[in-house]
């Protein structure tokens, strides 16, 4: 791993959801309004506003913004865990679409079901204002020893 590698790796492991929302403005999460609320080695949370530019056609939110946010998710949960030893990517996202949603705001929770020396999984589960479960999904990581 090179040095700034090192930096960033260790920066990750101490981020707050301030800096990690500040960090991905201009990307893709950024674009569909994702904002940090907590992020830690074992939990990381966001939530954003269900709007029309994130519909599908049938005036619903788009399954691709429940795809984006339980990858974006889990990779920064694990990306924390995984700190200073590498980075990571993610090899395999399973999204399951429970409950059509057309607008208010949503939470995604990322949380880890296992953490090893070459991958992790972390499940990542949506809800609506209601508590009530819209999707859910899971994240195999590839840990990418530095």
């Amino acid at each position: 791993m090179t040095d700034q590698e090192t930096r960033a790796a260790d920066w990750l492991a101490t981020i707050t959801p301030e800096q990690m929302t500040k960090v991905s403005e201009g990307t893709f999460s950024d674009l569909i309004g994702l904002r940090y609320t907590e992020t830690t080695p074992d939990r990381v949370r966001g939530e954003w506003t269900v709007k029309p530019h994130l519909y599908q056609p049938a005036g619903i939110q788009n399954g691709g913004v429940y795809s984006t946010v339980i990858e974006t998710l889990a990779s920064v949960a694990g990306g924390i865990w995984y700190g200073a030893k590498g980075t990571v990517v993610g090899v395999n996202n399973n999204t399951d679409f429970l409950r059509a949603v057309r607008d208010g705001n949503l939470v995604g929770e990322a949380t880890p079901i296992h953490r090893g020396r070459l991958q992790q999984l972390w499940q990542v589960v949506i809800t609506d204002e209601e508590g009530r479960v819209v999707a859910r999904g899971q994240v195999r990581l590839q840990n990418l020893p530095g």
